[in-house]
């Protein structure tokens, strides 16, 4: 086993607020907000009517009318976003060996829009009228899949399901695939596609939606007192990883170095968090070991923090469990007040949102935050961006099912 240092040469971003990383980052900075009433489907009858839609979101504009055809919504959100991070990296793919070449990418649904067409098909039509394609479109690997097909990437092909966790595990396998040794390259993250009609009325029937229709700018407040719930949204953040022998070899970009990432799980409930917080404090805290630093060399993080009641008041008992004392003095933020709950592609996103934040210096706020919950009572930087220099930043996901992931980067040097 070879112990490769992992950089990040390349980031494409797919969210509410347009297609490209700018468009992430001048959203979250200047305090906007994506969120809107849904228009993808009617919504007439529906208790939620908001979410966060791609914004005239057209895949024709940038891949090939004959291929669209054949992705579910959320494989076009994410060869979009990876075509994006392979621009940025500078890569020649032309030059690069094959087997070198891997695809970790992760979604916690998949093809939900295609099979939820389909099975519309077959209670109308009949089973003969349902797709050649419905299986290839909807599998959860589709997206892995048709990257490795696209990018010509014959090493590992590999789709990482684990609800809202999947983009972060998604990423923190990549960076180990590299740092053993077994791929000098590998192209990560999560795309989601799952504002349907039926995960929105599921969601809502779980009462885990915000129930905000008539003022969606305002619905996600994470660590809010006022918050009730996630805003359902979709999208995609992609990722270049790469061995820093391999980026330096080529001259290419390096946008920061992945040095830490831990995976736990809570084994407790298939919905809630643990109510103490202790499986997420035990992932952040082997995050942080397995980068080798303390609590105290933490500079920002990038919290789950969704908007829910249960979630956001765990998840800051969590990092009073790992901080103590210190965690006062710890910038903290969700970005999930402006882009929503993109579920299995929401790490990338954030993990986007949290290295933009140390290349400009700046922390992007937690909007709708106007008065801190019970038990949420840490700096998430509330509604106004700071000013703040970040050499080391860390990234949390926790999904159904007890999923935990962290990842921690540090300014390249």
């Amino acid at each position: 086993m070879s112990d490769k240092r992992v950089v990040i040469t390349g980031m494409g971003a797919v969210t509410p607020f347009g297609v490209s990383v700018d468009s992430l980052w001048s959203g979250l900075i200047e305090g906007r907000c994506g969120l809107s009433p849904v228009t993808l489907f009617d919504t007439t009858d529906f208790s939620v009517r908001i979410g966060g839609e791609i914004p005239s979101f057209d895949a024709t504009k940038y891949l090939d009318r004959k291929l669209v055809k054949r992705l579910d919504r959320y494989a076009q959100f994410a060869l979009v976003a990876c075509d994006e991070a392979v621009r940025a990296s500078g890569l020649d793919l032309d030059k690069e060996d094959a087997t070198r070449l891997s695809v970790i990418f992760g979604s916690g649904i998949g093809g939900l829009n295609e099979l939820e067409q389909q099975l519309g098909r077959l209670n109308s039509k009949g089973p003969s009228k349902v797709s050649a394609f419905t299986i290839p479109k909807l599998m959860v690997n589709a997206a892995a899949g048709n990257m490795s097909i696209r990018y010509g990437a014959q090493g590992h092909s590999l789709a990482v399901s684990s609800a809202c966790a999947s983009a972060t595990h998604a990423m923190g396998e990549a960076a180990a695939l590299i740092r053993n040794g077994f791929a000098d390259i590998v192209f990560t993250g999560g795309s989601e596609a799952a504002l349907t009609p039926l995960a929105l009325s599921a969601f809502a029937s779980m009462k885990a939606l915000s129930t905000r229709n008539d003022d969606p700018i305002h619905a996600s407040r994470p660590f809010d007192r006022d918050r009730d719930g996630f805003v359902l949204s979709e999208g995609s953040g992609a990722f270049t990883f790469e061995s820093l022998e391999h980026a330096e070899k080529r001259g290419a970009p390096i946008v920061a170095e992945v040095i830490g990432y831990a995976s736990t799980c809570d084994a407790e409930h298939i919905t809630q968090p643990q109510d103490s917080g202790n499986g997420a404090a035990r992932t952040m805290r082997l995050a942080i070991e397995s980068a080798g630093l303390n609590t105290a060399d933490i500079d920002y993080i990038n919290a789950h923090g969704t908007s829910t009641p249960l979630g956001d008041a765990a998840e800051t008992r969590a990092l009073h469990t790992v901080f103590g004392s210190a965690v006062k003095k710890l910038a903290i933020s969700s970005t999930k007040g402006g882009t929503g709950h993109a579920l299995g592609a929401s790490g990338g996103v954030e993990l986007i949102a949290t290295l933009e934040a140390m290349r400009f210096g700046v922390i992007p706020p937690t909007i709708n935050l106007d008065n801190a919950g019970d038990g949420c009572d840490l700096d998430y930087c509330a509604n106004t961006p700071r000013d703040r220099k970040i050499d080391v930043a860390m990234s949390n996901s926790f999904g159904f099912g007890g999923h935990n992931a962290c990842i921690v980067v540090r300014r390249f040097a």
